[in-house]
């Protein structure tokens, strides 16, 4: 096939890129046809707000004369960026790590950003290792870790490519900004309920060792606890799940001390309501019952589970802002990695209730 046909006084330089493009409109006649320069192209197409409202419909209006369908590759040489993200993600099927990642989806797609998901399944260096170095191959921009665990953030300081990156309930190196929902606060909210309405003291089944966020729930638990001069039992341990709650609500169900119990997410607490509707006791009448997480399905349990709530959609959202931050201060000196921490409020239901007697 011969060249395209070249327009009088046409640059050779603008006939190869036109060839390279199948004979298509290219940026640089945009720009001659709305008469500026090829970086306010760019910036049209990036949606730059230092462009002038008239300045930007006039590229526009090019754009559409001119039949200009601008590739993400295009995009990308305009601004230096793929407008992708990463995100890499443990255990998504929980309620929490789901909704994170909608609420970080949610936002990316309001900021112009595409996000490719890597969900892993074991929390180790090469696993970890791994997805970094194959979200890098595809071109992301930044990377969103949520990252549940210890082992998870420190795999993640081995495989650092000096990239944008940002993780959730704990950063694991300075350079690393954080967005963490206040899990210690949550649960000395939950405690001092329980404590206020009259009980001795609050038995704790806690998440799995080496969860960060199970850890603050449980330091909040004994913090509340010890100011109380209240007597703290050792905790039990489950591993987010239903049925973990039910085997260990089992073994506290026949303790007639047990008045209380702080439960470190609301699929645990299910299986917590059960043991103790088998055993024989009631809630709240014989013994109270706090969640965390308030999954949509708290609401209608019976009876409904008073629990923590934590906004998880905010916290996806302020995870793609820092990242937002970070990729504009590329061209500057970045700022050391910050804390964002979102506020958790109790949801009072019907399963909390005086000490019995």
């Amino acid at each position: 096939m011969g060249e395209p046909e070249r327009e009088a006084g046409e640059p050779r330089r603008v006939r190869r890129r036109r060839a390279t493009a199948g004979g298509g409109a290219v940026m640089a006649d945009v720009a001659r046809r709305a008469g500026v320069s090829g970086q306010t192209v760019s910036r049209v197409l990036n949606d730059h707000p230092r462009v002038r409202p008239e300045t930007r419909q006039r590229v526009r209006e090019a754009m559409r004369e001119l039949g200009y369908r601008p590739t993400a590759s295009a995009r990308t040489l305009a601004s230096g960026r793929s407008r992708t993200l990463g995100v890499i993600s443990f255990d998504a099927a929980r309620f929490g790590p789901a909704a994170t990642l909608a609420g970080i989806n949610e936002a990316a797609q309001e900021a112009g950003y595409l996000v490719t998901t890597i969900a892993l399944a074991a929390a180790d260096q090469v696993a970890v290792r791994r997805a970094v170095d194959r979200l890098l191959g595809q071109g992301a921009d930044g990377i969103i870790a949520i990252a549940p665990q210890r082992s998870v953030g420190e795999a993640l300081v081995e495989a650092d490519h000096g990239m944008p990156m940002v993780t959730l309930d704990k950063s694991f190196s300075a350079r690393f900004p954080v967005v963490a929902g206040d899990s210690a606060s949550g649960a000395r909210q939950a405690t001092d309920h329980l404590l206020r309405l009259g009980h001795r003291t609050v038995r704790h089944i806690a998440g799995p060792v080496g969860w960060i966020a199970a850890e603050a729930r449980l330091d909040g638990w004994r913090a509340a606890l010890e100011d109380a001069g209240a007597a703290a039992h050792e905790p039990l341990f489950g591993d987010w799940s239903p049925d973990s709650g039910h085997e260990l609500g089992r073994r506290i169900a026949d303790d007639p001390d047990v008045t209380a119990v702080f439960v470190s997410n609301d699929q645990m607490a299910v299986g917590v309501l059960r043991a103790l509707h088998e055993a024989g006791r009631r809630v709240p009448e014989d013994v109270s019952v706090i969640g965390y997480d308030d999954i949509p399905e708290a609401a209608h349990l019976l009876p409904p589970l008073t629990t923590v709530r934590t906004d998880f959609t905010e916290i996806g959202r302020r995870c793609l802002s820092l990242m937002l931050d970070q990729l504009d201060q590329l061209e500057r000196t970045p700022e050391p990695g910050v804390r964002v921490t979102i506020p958790t409020e109790l949801v009072v239901r019907a399963s909390c209730g005086p000490t019995p007697g």
